[in-house]
């Protein structure tokens, strides 16, 4: 009897060690949330978000989630209040960096805890780009020096992380030579490796740069009149993605006279579609377990593409056709991200294994019913860490355009409907900015409205 009470007092205390993260399913619940985006109810989105989320500490893929989904309901300002609380959480994580990095990633790295029960830190794409969407939903407002600030702040988040990122590298190459593990992403039998090999991800910087940032903030500098800043933002985004010839255009302008003409400079944003989900696969693997070499399935995460929108490359404006430079793609940064992560996780999760092994032969030998409940409470928390940021766009395209001052029309794709956005410049510098999902086009700021459509599509409007 002692014996399992003891059984069950373990598993009991090993579960609650997990916390309830263990058993949530958060692509499930993002997919259903998506799902009330898609097709326009972004206030069913909002309250299935509330009823996922009913705790009074809020993590911060709630506060990433409920800030996009705000903008595209049209509350910019509500979105911004839930925008600032992921950025204090973010701003923590940095400071804890600079504080002592050398514990930030014992921490970190501790490879007792399973990747999937740890706090949410968020990837380093999704960092840089919290920044860079706060900045587009001030520049939706016309507030230019605001999305300044924001756009500074992308640039010092990006050296944080690039000098952690550099000491990681290290300390992980230590460690993985000091537990004996040499297994890369590429050795996984049944792994999907061709999705982190492709030619879009392997040519990648690294996986927290973006060109559209970049050529953001070279954007925003020259519409400000600080011309020697905004070359560095031009040049980086030309850097990141090479070969485009909307980037070389705006470092060769930057030495021309400003326009004399009352034509306003405006700069359109399309962002379309969802990041990507992650799943958890799983795959057999061959570790020394008491001197045996056992073949152990463990978990490892996957990149899922979201394909819920359709693609396109050209939107109307009045009766001309612009073609669209895509400048960012989630999709590659997440693959990257996890690309760059594998060797990390690869070294965690077989030490995790072999402990475990080791500690549940231990158990069995003394304790078989003990070993039972460790074994069962193992197989609870086993999975790989499926959460991510998925309301976040996927592709950013932008065309940047002379314009009279006045209304104008946009127009999108017949794939999506046909949809027509009513413009209003007014500005000599001015950024309008369009989100897609699905079958849905939300425009965003007091400039843009979308007009009704009568087609069986239906089409949200953002005022």
């Amino acid at each position: 009897m002692a014996s399992r009470v003891l059984t069950v007092a373990s598993l009991c205390a090993i579960v609650q060690l997990t916390g309830c993260a263990a058993f949530r399913n958060y692509d499930s619940e993002l997919q259903q949330t998506n799902q009330h985006l898609s097709s326009g109810n972004v206030d069913a989105a909002l309250a299935l978000l509330e009823k996922n989320n009913k705790d009074e500490d809020k993590d911060l893929l709630y506060y990433f989630e409920k800030g996009e989904l705000l903008r595209s309901k049209g509350d910019l300002v509500a979105s911004q209040q839930a925008w600032h609380q992921a950025d204090n959480v973010v701003f923590k994580w940095e400071e804890s960096v600079k504080l002592d990095t050398g514990k930030y990633l014992a921490q970190f790295g501790s490879y007792l805890v399973n990747d999937k029960v740890r706090r949410y830190e968020g990837y380093d794409y999704e960092k840089v780009m919290l920044s860079t969407q706060m900045a587009l939903n001030l520049l939706a407002m016309n507030d230019f020096d605001a999305a300044r600030t924001e756009i500074k702040k992308t640039h010092e988040r990006e050296a944080v992380i690039a000098e952690l990122r550099d000491k990681e590298y290290l300390k992980r190459e230590e460690e993985a030579e000091k537990e004996g593990i040499k297994t890369e992403y590429k050795d996984l039998q049944g792994y999907p490796v061709a999705a982190l090999d492709a030619p879009e991800v392997v040519g990648l910087k690294n996986s927290y740069q973006s060109a559209f940032s970049h050529y953001l903030s070279g954007y925003v500098y020259e519409a400000l009149g600080e011309r020697g800043l905004a070359a560095p933002g031009y040049r980086k985004a030309a850097e990141l993605r090479p070969n485009t010839p909307l980037l070389e255009q705006a470092l060769l302008d930057l030495d021309k006279p400003a326009a004399k003409n009352s034509d306003s400079d405006v700069l359109i944003v399309v962002q379309s579609g969802l990041a990507p989900a992650r799943d958890s696969i799983r795959v057999p693997l061959p570790l020394p377990i008491s001197g045996n070499l056992v073949i152990t399935p463990l978990s490892f995460p996957i990149i899922k593409e979201d394909t819920s929108t359709p693609r396109f490359s050209q939107i109307g404006l009045d009766r001309n056709t612009l073609e669209l430079t895509a400048l960012n793609s989630t999709t590659a940064m997440s693959r990257r991200a996890l690309r760059d992560d594998m060797p990390g996780i690869i070294l965690r999760t077989s030490v995790r294994a072999i402990s475990r092994g080791v500690a549940q032969k231990q158990l069995n030998d003394s304790n078989p019913l003990a070993g039972l409940a460790v074994g069962i409470a193992s197989a609870v928390v086993e999975g790989a860490d499926t959460r991510t940021w998925r309301t976040l766009p996927d592709d950013t395209q932008v065309v940047r355009v002379r314009m009279s001052q006045g209304e104008h029309t946009l127009s999108l794709p017949s794939n999506l409907g046909g949809t027509q956005v009513k413009v209003k410049i007014e500005r000599p510098y001015q950024v309008v900015t369009l989100r897609v999902v699905g079958s849905q086009v939300y425009a965003g700021g007091p400039a843009t409205q979308v007009i009704p459509n009568t087609a069986a599509q239906a089409v949200a409007s953002i005022k």
